[in-house]
């Protein structure tokens, strides 16, 4: 189980720019790496606007922001075209990034049970350590929270 303090769970994944890129490809910098359910669904759109809207706050700090999904690389690139998204989306179609993390859970919805992302955000330090953590995120007030955690 991951918590604050625990090594970051290096990963090997494509982004939405077609290159592939590793976790520790970022030592030396604070990782912003949030998890989402589907691109261009209603709560991962907000979620990505507000990261979108803050950019220049979180970029201040000198993070780096990177949104994972299970959804492909050409559907990145139409999500992040859509809606400017000024950050790296990866794509994680295997869902091995979502599972080294813990965020592919069982769900239910109307009594339906499925699996999908738990909609969470892990704030990596310099050292690839897990310097904060949110589970079962809530979109409003959520990118505040990790600015406030970069401090």
């Amino acid at each position: 189980m991951l918590d604050i303090g625990s090594k970051a769970p290096d990963f090997k994944a494509e982004t939405d720019k077609g290159e592939t890129i590793s976790l520790k490809d970022f030592r030396g910098k604070q990782v912003v790496l949030y998890f989402y359910p589907k691109d261009d669904t209603t709560g991962c759109t907000k979620e990505a606007c507000d990261f979108r809207d803050n950019f220049a706050r979180l970029k201040k700090t000198g993070a780096v922001v990177l949104g994972v999904s299970p959804d492909t690389v050409s559907k990145h690139v139409k999500f992040k075209e859509k809606y400017d998204l000024p950050f790296t989306l990866v794509s994680d179609p295997d869902k091995t990034v979502c599972g080294l993390y813990d965020v592919w859970k069982e769900k239910s919805m109307y009594g339906r049970k499925y699996m999908g992302v738990e909609r969470s955000t892990f704030l990596i330090d310099e050292h690839g350590k897990i310097k904060a953590l949110w589970r079962k995120v809530k979109v409003p007030g959520h990118v505040e929270e990790v600015l406030g955690a970069l401090k």
